[in-house]
């Protein structure tokens, strides 16, 4: 029985009961996680623009600037993330701050050097040069550029809500966030540098200097990759329209008599109405959910959870007609099961990270959705997930504008402020 038919036969005492427990889930959810381990010394909602605001001034950050933000013990306190609505679900998720707790000091450090060019060998490109705030966190380009004009062989996937996710790149060959951080800089076609000239390079430059002795006791390749995951697993969706009709779907079959004599249920009531009626999902995008999480559209066969995301791998044909087709996570495993195997894409934002598909193949959510109507391409080794889905055409629109539902914004950043050179 679903929530609406539940709502429809259930009396009110009952209906307004189950009402705060849907609502309340998540949050219940957070607090067990957290109880379940030593909970940080201070809890912090991911999104906050405090975290990713960086060093109070302007210009380029000096030597006094940094030392006055380093004496400041604040920004040394372990920090537990607290997911906001919708990716809350995902919490149990969430790994890595074990050996790496998040600080705000850290955090500022991976910030700057994300946005550093001075991390490639002729100080040309950056981590965001590929991961570009202003473009959804990825590239509008189908590979990513590197120095001197490369092309990559592979899309630049989104650096958001990795907090969430555990290995790295299209076919997960990085294991952690930290191992990915580094992989790019000494990449001949990306960043094209060696870690030691990178270590070598940043401890040239008194303000880096000082914040890793401070923050880490040495400048290393290996601490460099545990600041920039720091920032990266700051880098959150805020709630979309989707997140909103999910909150409101608990609530919206309520009477007025249900929130009579109860206070708590009716201000969870006011925040829900107040969600969806910020934040409306079209009539468009609300069928398209349906096609969604249905059989209908088969889309959660790979994406599914807090993030739509299984964080599995899946070959669903994508450049399978090629001469030389990528391989995909066969390369790491070996196993031929993997052949042509690409992990699972977010859905979030996905409206902002066009083109799409592991080698950018495909300009538009349209083009996508085409591409799963029709089953994919052939190949011996096809996803058995991947079938013909025989939608219509207003079908196939509706699934576009719920995709485009699923989007909300990420924390302003800082982009600017880094260290001077000497």
């Amino acid at each position: 029985m679903n929530v609406s038919t539940f709502f429809a036969r259930a009396d009110r005492t009952t209906r307004a009961s189950f009402a705060v427990r849907i609502c309340c889930f998540t949050l219940v959810t957070v607090l067990l996680t957290f109880s379940s381990a030593s909970v940080r010394g201070e809890q912090v909602l991911l999104g906050d623009p405090a975290l990713t605001s960086g060093v109070p001034g302007s210009g380029p950050i000096s030597v006094p600037q940094i030392e006055t933000w380093l004496d400041d013990e604040h920004n040394f306190t372990e920090l537990t993330p607290v997911l906001p609505l919708g990716l809350s679900q995902g919490t149990s998720q969430i790994t890595g701050l074990n050996e790496n707790p998040l600080t705000r000091a850290k955090i500022e450090l991976g910030r700057q050097l994300y946005f550093d060019p001075r991390l490639s060998v002729d100080s040309t490109v950056s981590c965001a040069s590929c991961h570009d705030p202003s473009m959804g966190y990825t590239a509008q380009t189908k590979t990513g550029i590197g120095i001197k004009g490369q092309a990559g062989g592979r899309n630049s996937p989104v650096s958001f809500n990795r907090i969430l996710s555990d290995k790295q790149f299209w076919d997960g060959r990085a294991g952690s966030l930290e191992e990915q951080a580094i992989g790019p800089i000494a990449n001949p076609i990306e960043m094209g540098f060696t870690h030691e000239g990178v270590v070598k390079r940043l401890a040239s430059m008194p303000v880096y200097a000082k914040q890793f002795e401070k923050i880490f006791g040495s400048l290393t390749i290996d601490t460099v990759g545990k600041a920039i995951a720091a920032f990266e697993r700051v880098l959150v969706t805020a709630p979309s329209p989707y997140d909103y009709n999910e909150q409101w779907r608990a609530f919206k079959d309520l009477e007025p008599e249900d929130l009579e004599d109860d206070p708590e249920l009716a201000e969870l009531y006011a925040e829900a109405a107040a969600g969806i009626k910020s934040h409306p999902m079209s009539d468009s995008a609300k069928r398209g959910r349906e096609i969604f999480f249905t059989e209908k559209g088969n889309c959660t066969a790979c994406h599914v959870g807090a993030n739509l995301a299984d964080e599995k791998y899946h070959n669903i044909g994508v450049g399978m007609d090629q001469e030389n087709p990528d391989a995909g996570r066969h390369v790491v495993t070996k196993e031929l099961v993997d052949t042509g195997a690409f992990k699972t894409p977010t859905v979030r934002n996905v409206a902002l990270t066009a083109p799409y598909m592991h080698d950018g193949s495909m300009a538009t959510l349209e083009e996508v959705v085409e591409w799963y109507d029709k089953g994919g391409h052939p190949s011996k080794h096809l996803s058995s997930k991947i079938r013909p889905l025989k939608l219509t055409d207003q079908e196939q629109a509706d699934l576009v504008e719920f995709m485009k539902a699923c989007t909300g914004p990420t924390p302003p950043v800082e982009t600017s402020r880094l260290p001077a050179d000497a």
